[in-house]
């Protein structure tokens, strides 16, 4: 072999080469591929079977607007009270299997709040229901022998008339009839009294549930799972009388004693500004509801209701509160600022920027924000990005991330 052949030999061929290259590129696109698409499945797996994160929500309040003092010809203290609330127990007594509330939880009207044992009721219902179905069907088939016995009494009648029977048949036939109609009226009322004892076993199976009388929000949380309730004419002992407290927000005014000596300088009507002692900084619009017609005589004092004329999630039940009622309604001094007031530790830092979680459909959407300097208390200011009546997670844990489920933290004891 001359030198030409070996140079031939060690030609590189190019479009070997190129077929390489090619089959290299494909195999690195499918290697980067499989790892994009491991990572989207993990990130999915961890996204939905991760399960919900606890926290602790706060309402978003807005801010109230600065006012001028009115003349105020008097001042009382007294406490917020409701007056809508209740202590929702059970109408029989039973062994509870499931209590659905926590302490904070906003519930809307008819909600389960609690479920009690239910086998008997249950068994009853289903008893009851099949004894229906039975008269029921009793009732049918006494309405097809009637059928078949007026077919039979006017066949007869028809033979007696051309003489081919004797009339004692055709009066048999008669009073089958009769009997088998007086039969059915009787079925018929049986099959309705066991339609009413269906209805009065499904009564009994429904006060196996605990529902809420009215939307309000639960500040007591008095019965776990397991413990016997029942309604108070039945409790003692061990037994509980109620699953908790339910509170109707919008019904919270005030309570003052107003000393008898002075009660003449109260009116109906009357313009009034309260100030919770939790909040000094805060003045409250209010009015003067209705002066209640009797006198405590160990006190001197008589109680006037004062209506706030402003909601916040601020103000909850037994506050102490000074009331100042005025000659004139305060005169507004500005707009109240933009925006609301969020508690200070619902603020986090994300990628060097101020942000907050709020709670939508049960997830936390993480939302940049730009709080406002000027401090209200242990709240902040927020002038957008979270509107009035949203809820915020307050002190969320690192664990917290964008999209994650959450759940209320149970209170503390």
């Amino acid at each position: 072999m001359d030198h030409g052949d070996l140079l031939k030999e060690l030609r590189i061929d190019h479009a070997q080469r190129d077929d390489h290259d090619e089959h290299g590129r494909r195999w690195l696109w499918l290697v980067a591929a499989g790892v994009v698409l491991v990572a989207l499945v993990a990130g999915a797996w961890m996204l939905f079977a991760r399960g919900p994160v606890e926290v602790t929500a706060a309402t978003a309040s807005a801010p109230a607007s600065a006012t001028q003092n009115g003349q105020a010809v008097l001042q009382a203290t007294g406490y917020v009270t409701a007056q809508r609330q209740a202590t929702v127990s059970a109408q029989i007594v039973g062994t509870l299997t499931e209590v659905l509330i926590e302490e904070g939880d906003h519930v809307k009207n008819g909600q389960v709040l609690a479920r009690l044992e239910d086998s008997a009721q249950s068994a009853q219902l289903h008893a009851t229901e099949a004894s229906a179905q039975a008269a029921q069907a009793q009732t049918l088939q006494t309405q097809a022998e009637l059928r078949q016995a007026d077919r039979d009494m006017a066949r007869q009648n028809e033979l007696v008339a051309q003489g081919l029977v004797s009339k004692q048949l055709a009066e048999q036939a008669r009073t089958k009839v009769a009997t088998l109609r007086a039969q059915l009226n009787a079925q018929r009322k049986q099959a309705k009294a066991a339609q009413a004892q269906v209805r009065v076993a499904q009564v009994n199976y429904d006060y196996t549930v605990v529902r809420a009388p009215f939307t309000g929000v639960v500040t007591q949380k008095t019965a776990q799972v397991g413990e016997i309730i029942a309604p108070a004419a039945a409790g003692g002992g061990f037994t509980r009388t109620g699953v908790g407290t339910i509170v109707d927000m919008d019904s919270l005014e005030v309570d003052v004693d107003v000393n008898e000596s002075y009660i003449g300088r109260v009116k109906a009507g009357m313009p009034a500004e309260a100030v919770l002692d939790a909040y000094p900084d805060w003045r409250i619009p209010a009015h003067v509801i209705a002066i209640v017609p009797a006198a405590d005589r160990g006190k001197a004092t008589v109680k006037v209701r004062v209506a706030l004329e402003r909601k916040d999630a601020r103000i909850i039940p037994d506050m102490g509160v000074r009331v100042s009622f005025l000659e004139k309604r305060a005169a507004p001094v500005g707009e109240a600022p933009k925006g609301v007031l969020v508690p200070t530790t619902a603020i986090i830092e994300h990628d060097g920027h101020p942000a907050v979680f709020v709670i939508e459909d049960g997830r936390a959407r993480l939302r940049t924000v730009a709080p406002a300097k000027q401090l209200y208390g242990d709240l902040r200011r927020l002038p957008q990005g979270v509107s009035v009546g949203d809820r915020v997670v307050d002190r969320p844990p690192p664990t917290l991330h964008d999209g994650d489920r959450v759940r209320m933290a149970s209170p503390r004891s």
